[in-house]
């Protein structure tokens, strides 16, 4: 990501936000552009606002199968929405959860 960007939007060296704070579905929108995904329909809003709740309750990266059993979508919703749960991670605007949880995501 442009050094400029990411010191604008208050990203870190791999590309997570810094917080969750100050987030929002437009930061999400622009970020899916930059990215390459395009617009992001229902679906992935919808998976995007679990993944952050569950962050924000647990402070921990969900069973992804639970966050698509939680939205009412397929169990493997993550890989037909997005090309990897680490995109959506950084998408919804999540700090970088550790090398371990980046792994597993």
């Amino acid at each position: 990501m442009n050094d400029k960007i990411s010191d604008a939007l208050e990203f870190d060296y791999d590309g997570f936000r810094k917080t969750a704070q100050g987030w929002s579905e437009d930061l999400a929108q622009k970020i899916a552009e930059i990215d390459g995904i395009g617009h992001l329909d229902g679906p992935r809003l919808m998976l995007l606002r679990q993944l952050r709740a569950h962050y924000l309750r647990w402070g921990t990266p969900p069973a992804l199968a639970h966050i698509c059993r939680a939205t009412g979508l397929t169990p493997d919703c993550m890989n037909q929405l997005f090309p990897s749960p680490h995109e959506a991670w950084r998408i919804a605007g999540l700090p970088n959860p550790g090398d371990e949880a980046v792994a597993y995501l």
